[in-house]
């Protein structure tokens, strides 16, 4: 995909695969709904205490794939390797990332609760804003259907 293809395919994506270094050497993986932020950096936000915040405090490494399609010559995706920066305690920007996108997600608590109630959970979650090192992209519709 070209550098416009892979943006609008972000922009129009819905579930992230979100790795991280395990504690046991693995990959820990994780499916995850995000947003872009003003600089067309992935971000999304988890639970502080979760799994892959405490991998990525002791690695920042993550790598995210987004990808689409059901039969071979439909199939496209996405893979971004980088880094991820943390951004924990701070509410208010937790809260923005969990209400940028209500169209994209309708089913998200955060687009139908009160502010008050929305902060309450955005206190015990922090943001993840991932700064690729590698991007890579594949898209079957481009081979004519030759495979």
């Amino acid at each position: 995909m070209t550098e416009e293809e892979q943006q609008a395919f972000l922009v129009n994506g819905y579930t992230l695969q979100v790795a991280s270094n395990g504690p046991r050497g693995a990959p820990h993986l994780a499916a995850m709904w995000y947003s872009l932020d003003d600089d067309g950096l992935i971000q999304f936000t988890t639970f502080t205490k979760s799994q892959k915040i405490i991998n990525l405090q002791r690695d920042p490494h993550i790598t995210c794939m987004l990808e689409d399609g059901k039969a071979y010559s439909e199939l496209r995706g996405l893979v971004v390797e980088g880094t991820a920066e943390l951004i924990i305690g701070d509410a208010d920007a937790t809260l923005a990332v969990m209400r940028r996108s209500p169209e994209k997600y309708p089913s998200n608590p955060s687009s139908r609760q009160s502010d008050a109630d929305v902060r309450r959970v955005a206190a015990k979650r922090c943001i993840v804003k991932v700064h690729p090192d590698k991007i890579y992209s594949w898209d079957h519709h481009k081979l004519g259907g030759v495979y």
